[in-house]
Formats: C-alpha cells, sequence, structure tokens
C-alpha cells in the first residue's frame, strides 16, 4: 500500500532537490557556473570529494567549501600583440554583420567593434579561461539569455552580443561606462557596487581598453 509523503517532508525533498551539489568535471565547469549565475544565486561554492570531482552549490556544508569568484569573465587583452591598423582589417570580414546590428539595436558600429577587437581581437574561435566563446565573447548563460545557438558563428554572436549591450544600455540609462563593466562582470556586480565600474582590476582596464578603440574606430 502506497503512503504519500505529508506536506512537511514534501517541503523538505523539495527544498532538498533545490540544493543539491552539481558535480562536475572539466569543459562542464563553465556551464555549470553560468547556468547558476543566471539563475540569481549571489554566491556559489566549490570543493573537491573523495574521488577528486569539483563539487558546485549554492548551499555550502562545512568549512570545506570555498566561493567561487563568478565575477569578471577571464578576460586577457588579446589587443597587445596587433597593431590598430591589423585589428581594423580584420573586422572587414565582419562588417555585415556589425552594421545590421547596430542598425537593429540602435548602437553606433564603433562601440560593437571596440567591444569585438578587446573581447576577441576579431577571433571567432577565441574561449577564454572562465568559458566566453567567440568574437564578443559570450558566457554560456549569456548567450542562452538572448538567443544564441552557436556562439562560434560570427553572426548568431554579434547578434546575441548586440543584444546584450542594448539591455545594458537600457538598463544603465546610456552610462557606457556601467554598460561595458556589466557587460565584464556582470549586472549583479555593477549594482552590487551602487551603480558604480566594479573594483575588479580586469574590468577596470577592459572598460578603459573599450573605450580607447570606441574612440580610435570613431574617427
Amino acid at each position: 500500500m502506497d503512503v504519500k509523503p505529508g506536506p512537511r517532508r514534501l517541503a523538505r525533498q523539495r527544498q532538498e532537490s533545490r540544493c543539491k551539489p552539481l558535480r562536475v568535471r572539466g569543459l562542464c565547469v563553465a556551464l555549470v557556473l553560468s547556468s547558476l549565475a543566471v539563475d540569481g544565486r549571489s554566491e556559489i561554492y566549490k570543493y573537491k570529494d573523495h574521488k577528486g570531482v569539483t563539487v558546485f552549490t549554492d548551499t555550502p556544508r562545512g568549512t570545506s567549501f570555498v566561493k567561487v569568484d563568478l565575477k569578471p569573465k577571464g578576460w586577457i587583452d588579446p589587443t597587445l600583440s596587433a597593431s590598430p591598423l591589423v585589428l581594423r582589417q580584420r573586422m572587414v570580414q565582419y562588417k555585415p554583420f556589425i552594421e545590421k546590428a547596430a542598425l537593429d539595436y540602435s548602437l553606433p558600429e564603433s562601440l560593437l567593434e571596440a567591444v569585438i577587437t578587446v573581447e576577441s581581437a576579431s577571433n571567432p574561435l577565441a574561449v577564454s579561461s572562465a568559458g566566453a566563446m567567440g568574437l564578443m565573447q559570450l558566457m554560456p548563460g549569456t548567450a542562452e539569455r538572448f538567443g544564441v545557438r552557436d556562439s562560434f558563428s560570427p553572426h548568431e554572436n554579434i547578434t546575441g552580443g548586440s543584444k546584450y549591450l542594448s539591455h545594458l544600455m537600457t538598463l544603465f540609462d546610456g552610462d557606457l561606462n556601467l554598460v561595458l563593466a556589466a557587460y565584464n562582470a556582470g549586472e549583479g556586480a555593477v549594482k552590487k557596487y551602487g551603480n558604480t565600474v566594479p573594483p575588479y582590476t580586469e574590468t577596470q582596464n577592459y572598460v578603459r581598453k573599450v573605450r580607447h578603440y570606441h574612440r580610435i574606430f570613431s574617427q
């Protein structure tokens, strides 16, 4: 005879289901972290179990859990090995996609060119240490959020990145410093620090670099 669990037991089961840790290896890590961040959980922790598998959870149990920094997305300046002229030449093949995205989402072409340059130096196959991908270095959660199925497709990547920039422009009232900071570190990081550029070295350098190339490509 089947016995239905009582209300308290059902509530406990739901709570345990929500808080169940995720065990992942290697390439899955970026996808898992991204999905947790998109769900709105502000703090994620990790530890390695007895089999050497990394476990991620938003409900740490014990001192062996280490807080994970979900903010900057592993940006390392890719423009240092090329001159502005070379970087501008690399952009030519993507010009039709940039022009369309700029028109569709009311963004300056020079801004899209600057973001592409600083994010990937126009390499459509670029992948950051945190798992950001493609020309505009979309994190997996961001790509999914803005309808990008293939982040290595120049057309899809530029479209998705432009949608995200347009969203951030609305969210931060066109303040370019905050828009770029959020593109790198996440909307939550900007809000956490009172709508200012977060005190992350990566993010501060990123904002300066994009604004630099934005000026260059505007000329």
